[in-house]
């Protein structure tokens, strides 16, 4: 019966050891996956002005491809 309760201890705290242990984990997924959509949609953007500024794109096209990336 003794053993049993040690046992039994061991399996709980390796039980919440691992939930701990997922949690962080998706804690640090969260926040890593926001900054990441930021930086492509920022991306996109500047590679835009670059077409625009080298004449590729007119005004009109770019603006509404501009607004397309920011909705």
């Amino acid at each position: 019966m003794w053993s049993g309760h040690w046992m039994w201890g061991g399996f709980m705290w390796l039980f919440w050891l691992a939930v701990l242990v997922a949690v962080i984990l998706l804690i640090r997924w969260l926040i890593q996956s926001k900054p990441g959509e930021q930086s492509q949609s920022e991306n996109s953007l500047e590679i835009l002005k670059k077409r625009y500024a080298r004449g590729e794109i007119d005004k009109e096209e770019f603006e509404q491809k501009k607004r397309d990336l920011l909705s």
